[in-house]
């Protein structure tokens, strides 16, 4: 043997210390269990639980059942509430089970996959975050995803995510081969096609929105016709912007435009303080012109009408007519002068005329100030010529 004992050694290892132990301990200690003791003791109790022993029937039975028992309860699974179970049997998918505790047959019988029903997916189209590139790990752009073709024949770079969930999961499972990529070109391809038919310009300002819907909606339709068992739930635009080689060019024409686009809403803003300002003068000329052409339509109206009237009294009476047009034409020649004219007829010389107090000169005087009476003197009377009006 290679190990011989050396001075009358104990084993391969040398003399055990301190006794014949070979596990060091004095010999007057515990001794360890003995593994022979203790199976022998089970198969004694095994044996008096089966008289017959291992090899008889009924043993055979026994641990037949036992082990049918352990086998049919790795059937026992548990559905979380994220999840859906989908049970296959020989690998044909059967039913689908909600979540809560359930049983299926064992395997290899059947088996389940338990897909996350609940998760939002996220597709990247156009970009890639955590890429590394010179600059380190950041976010990278997909020249080939990206550039698409508006409606009026020019390019835009779009970027965008696209969110989803499993809404079947047993055709998620056996209707598609490769979800996520699946999701992706059926992404990019509708949104192609929606902007194929956008222009440029409401692209990039006021069409997003509506790009967006237009999208999901055809993703989904198309989805739903690979019967993939996806639903979309949101498509997000993060990026819409020209090419990067035009995309100053591209920015002088836009301000170009915005510009435009001010002087056009200035001009309208003036236009529509000023034609209506126009219009309000030309109505209201028009209405003064009406009112005049009725005043004087009707001034006309009525003295014809008072002409006629006074010519039918003067031919039914020309004296008594002639005399009353008379006074009244001296009535009003003589309304606003300040002589007293009196009527010689049955007085000589007009001395029979009183004086009077010409309290109108008095107050004109007055509130003239200079050449007015002094306090306490009294004003002199003065008697007017008489005027004789003989006819």
């Amino acid at each position: 043997m290679p190990w011989n004992s050396q001075g009358g050694g104990g084993g391969p290892w040398g003399p055990p210390p301190g006794g014949n132990n070979p596990w060091g301990r004095p010999s007057g200690g515990p001794t360890p269990p003995d593994i022979e003791d203790f199976l022998r003791r089970g198969q004694d109790r095994l044996k008096r639980v089966m008289p017959g022993g291992f090899g008889s029937g009924r043993g055979f039975v026994i641990i037949a059942l036992l082990l049918v028992v352990a086998w049919a309860a790795t059937g026992i699974y548990r559905v979380d509430s994220d999840e859906k179970g989908v049970v296959l049997r020989f690998g044909q998918w059967v039913r689908t089970e909600e979540p809560g505790l359930r049983y299926r047959l064992p395997y290899p019988i059947e088996t389940v996959l338990l897909p996350k029903v609940t998760r939002v997916n996220r597709i990247e189209v156009g970009f890639l975050t955590g890429a590394s590139d010179r600059r380190g790990i950041g976010e990278r752009d997909v020249p080939d995803e990206s550039l698409m073709l508006t409606g009026d024949q020019n390019i835009i770079d779009i970027d965008f995510t696209v969110l989803w969930v499993i809404k079947d999961p047993g055709e998620f499972l056996f209707k598609i081969r490769d979800p996520e990529n699946t999701v992706k070109k059926a992404a990019e391809s509708a949104m192609r096609e929606v902007i194929g038919q956008t222009d440029i310009q409401p692209a990039l300002n006021e069409a997003r929105q509506q790009i967006e819907t237009q999208t999901r909606q055809t993703l989904q339709s198309m989805l739903d016709e690979y019967q993939s068992g996806i639903e979309i739930t949101q498509v997000q635009l993060q990026k819409v912007d020209p090419p990067a080689p035009v995309v100053d060019a591209f920015n002088d024409v836009q301000r170009a435009a915005q510009d435009r686009e001010r002087l056009r809403n200035e001009a309208e803003a003036y236009r529509n303080d000023v034609i209506p300002r126009a219009r309000g003068e030309a109505e209201r000329l028009i209405q003064e012109a009406s009112a005049y052409r009725e005043q004087v339509v009707s001034l006309a109206q009525g003295d014809a009408q008072r002409f006629t009237s006074v010519y039918e009294a003067y031919r039914a009476s020309p004296d008594v007519t002639s005399r009353r047009i008379y006074l009244e034409t001296m009535e009003q020649i003589l309304r606003g002068t300040n002589k007293v004219i009196i009527d010689g007829q049955g007085t000589e010389g007009g001395q029979s005329v009183v004086p009077y107090l010409p309290l109108d000169a008095l107050r004109q005087q007055r509130s003239q100030g200079p050449g007015a009476p002094q306090q306490g003197q009294q004003p002199s009377l003065q008697q007017p010529q008489p005027q004789q009006q003989r006819r």
